[in-house]
């Protein structure tokens, strides 16, 4: 479709310009033709008179307009007819059958030029209007996004207000913690819609980096800090999507078990690409053993932390994994190339 759609031509500004460079470019290959039938003449001088009349004419239609396949079609046929059909070095002709010979292959000619014209007009028309079309999505998509970023605002808003009317501080965590996911999946879409609404695919070094900031002035304590280092490669907005969430659940379990009661500590995040092979891994020196385990236990039920992290990594087509020892816990999702 690239190739289809070149047009030499069509750099130049005004209409002038564009017949010019058009008159050029047919120029151009009808020398290469004549250049290409020069060395065949070495071999089968006068055979084919007009074989290489015909690519060359649709080549410089194709890719150079209609000017330049008709400077092609003069310059091919004047020059066959001169040079090569016999009787050569004249415009005479030596067989009684050559005059209709050569009428019949110039409307050939003059229907390669006409056709190729169309078909390049047409492919141009097409691209235009898929350009358009991809251009429209492009601003349903961005005005989705919008709105999807919005309706999580909302949503949290309303959660919000109802915890101000409750009295349970079980209920007010629990409020506080759905809270804190809407507002993740909120911020999400803003970070994805202000900064890379133009393509399919995400930095990473930019995207999360502003991720973790975010939840780490969020939800964490002056006396933990939180230490990142992302590697500069893009994914596909959906992996992107899914790897920001489960860095915000891993880092919102970290805040909520890992330092207790304002314990001094410290979270390193990295993340490492290599081609198709990324690895995500957050691990800190918190309490580790002595905390909760997140469902991890035999007896214990996951808890929808948990679930998300499950959900977020299946999404993200990604192996995740808990560790927890007493040095604190290690959280990792990886994907390996295939």
């Amino acid at each position: 479709m690239r190739i289809s759609r070149t047009d030499f031509v069509g750099a130049f500004e005004t209409p002038l310009q564009r017949v010019l460079a058009g008159i050029a470019f047919g120029l151009a290959c009808s020398l290469v033709m004549i250049l290409l039938r020069g060395i065949v003449n070495l071999w089968a001088p006068t055979s084919g008179p007009f074989a290489l009349v015909y690519p060359t004419i649709l080549i410089a239609t194709l890719y150079g307009r209609w000017q330049a396949g008709l400077v092609s079609y003069v310059i091919g046929f004047l020059w066959a007819w001169w040079l090569v059909l016999p009787e050569a070095h004249s415009f005479r002709f030596e067989v009684a059958t050559d005059p209709s010979r050569v009428a019949i292959n110039a409307w050939s000619a003059m229907i390669v030029v006409i056709l190729a014209e169309a078909w390049r007009r047409a492919v141009r028309e097409a691209a235009v209007a898929r350009d358009l079309e991809i251009k429209r999505r492009d601003m349903l998509m961005a005005e989705l996004e919008h709105r999807t970023k919005n309706n999580f605002a909302l949503v949290a808003s309303l959660l919000s207000l109802q915890r101000r009317r409750l009295d349970n501080p079980a209920a007010s965590a629990a409020l506080d913690e759905a809270i804190g996911r809407v507002s993740t999946f909120a911020s999400a879409y803003e970070n994805l819609a202000a900064a890379h609404g133009e393509g399919v695919q995400v930095s990473m070094k930019d995207y999360l980096s502003e991720v973790v900031r975010r939840i780490a002035s969020g939800v964490f304590d002056d006396t933990v800090r939180v230490e990142a280092r992302i590697d500069d490669c893009s994914m596909p907005r959906q992996t992107a999507v899914a790897i920001g969430l489960f860095t915000n659940e891993a880092l919102t379990n970290a805040a909520k078990y890992a330092f207790p009661d304002g314990t001094t500590g410290q979270i390193d995040l990295s993340f490492v690409c290599e081609g198709e092979a990324w690895k995500l891994t957050i691990s800190d020196n918190g309490i580790g053993d002595a905390g909760p385990r997140m469902g991890r236990s035999n007896n214990a039920r996951p808890g929808l932390g948990t679930g998300l992290m499950k959900a977020f990594a299946q999404q993200a087509e990604a192996d995740h994994d808990i560790v927890i020892e007493n040095t604190g816990r290690t959280v990792t999702l990886t994907r390996s190339a295939h």
